[in-house]
């Protein structure tokens, strides 16, 4: 496996988000061109100068309104990631790709949704279809029997996880009292100033047993755009350059969005696993090497399933790992400094990227101190991707 697929050639050079809320009070397309505009002025560069665009299968707002509303001129790349938030590191491995191609010269990354006040996928029913797909023929083995939300098809998971490596429900509420606690810290975050604690998560509602209310992530509005340029182009702009070191993505055997269940072993992230040994391979580097990570915290089971998977700790070991507080500031490694999709916001994950490129820069509002290398992570039980980003040097 080759360790240059990116090498290093494009950096992540601007980042900009709306506020996170329950009720925007505004469109989709809005909340897109909000976030772009934000992350163009800061990079510095003009929307005119935009000649490509990434985003997720599922945001509403296709790319010729955006480009058009932001007062884009020509666009030569355009590309859509599937898979929900297993899209959200993917989105910028296509941009990426595209810069080092030459297909395109700045790309912009982005992800806008009333997810709150529109429409919530915590319902997890499928709308009625006219067509029948495969994909939608995939829930009908389940929800006839009750798995009809993702906590639910995700408790299937955290149950056998439990029973494997003696993880607790409040091995799982540590992992959401540290997320409040940095969210605590993030004026951006809407649990701004309000942490919690393991007592209240445990006596939070329970959603799908061993899951309780605070063990899921919020639903959210808002948007987060980033702009992928070169790396030698990223040097000579506004703001320090976070580099793409690695990116990659993974489906593996026996795959289905979010109930894998007919795998040997569903206490693991096989797809998680893959991404892993490439984002090592691509880049030389190895799990000792990352300062702090943004792990995509959809559900507080699956950051521990991914620590694991990582190699930031040996299976079964990731319980231990959080109740020594190695994953809270001054941990062995910081995780979701922003507070993550339990404390900040959720935006399918595109938040947390942007959160790395603040680790990166060190204007986070939780900084991890000589932070070299950064871990992002996408959704998981889905296709996943993730990516590594690095310092680079101004010119």
């Amino acid at each position: 496996m080759s360790r240059f697929v990116l090498g290093g050639a494009a950096a992540i050079a601007g980042i900009g988000a709306t506020e996170f809320s329950k009720q925007s009070g505004r469109s989709e397309l809005r909340l897109a061109c909000e976030a772009i505009t934000a992350a163009l002025a800061d990079a510095g560069l003009r929307p005119a100068e935009v000649d490509g665009l990434c985003t997720y299968s599922l945001d509403h707002n296709i790319e010729s309104e955006v480009f058009r509303n932001i007062g884009g001129r020509e666009l030569k790349f355009f590309s859509r990631v599937h898979y929900g938030g297993g899209a959200a590191c993917a989105t910028v491995l296509q941009a990426a790709l595209a810069v080092q191609a030459g297909l395109a010269e700045v790309v912009v990354v982005y992800r806008a949704m009333n997810e709150r006040s529109e429409y919530r996928f915590g319902s997890g029913l499928m709308p009625a279809a006219h067509v029948v797909t495969a994909e939608l023929v995939q829930f009908g083995w389940y929800m006839p029997y009750g798995l009809m939300t993702p906590a639910s098809w995700v408790a299937m998971l955290a149950r056998r996880y439990m029973h494997e490596s003696g993880a607790t429900s409040a091995d799982f509420g540590r992992v959401a009292v540290t997320m409040r606690e940095h969210a605590a810290r993030n004026p951006a975050a809407w649990f701004h100033g309000k942490p919690i604690t393991l007592a209240e998560h445990q006596a939070s509602r329970p959603i799908c047993e061993p899951l309780r209310l605070l063990d899921c992530c919020q639903e959210s509005d808002g948007a987060v755009a980033l702009v992928v340029t070169s790396t030698e182009r990223a040097r000579g702009l506004r703001q320090p350059p976070a580099v793409i070191a690695a990116a990659a993505q993974g489906a593996a055997s026996d795959q289905q969005q979010m109930t894998s269940y007919y795998r040997a072993d569903i206490a693991r992230l096989t797809e998680v696993e893959l991404v892993a040994r490439q984002l090592w391979a691509q880049s030389g580097l190895a799990p000792a090497d990352m300062q702090t990570a943004v792990i995509y915290d959809h559900f507080t089971p699956l950051v521990l399933m991914q620590l694991e998977a990582y190699g930031f700790c040996d299976r079964g070991a990731a319980p231990q790992f959080v109740r020594d507080g190695q994953i809270g500031l001054g941990g062995r490694l910081p995780v979701n400094t922003h507070g993550g999709q339990l404390g900040e916001g959720y935006i399918h994950g595109l938040n947390g990227v942007a959160e790395g490129v603040r680790q990166i820069r060190g204007t986070s509002c939780n900084p991890v101190a000589a932070v070299e290398h950064v871990l992002v992570t996408a959704g998981t039980g889905v296709p996943t991707s993730a990516l590594i980003l690095g310092r680079g040097t101004r010119r």
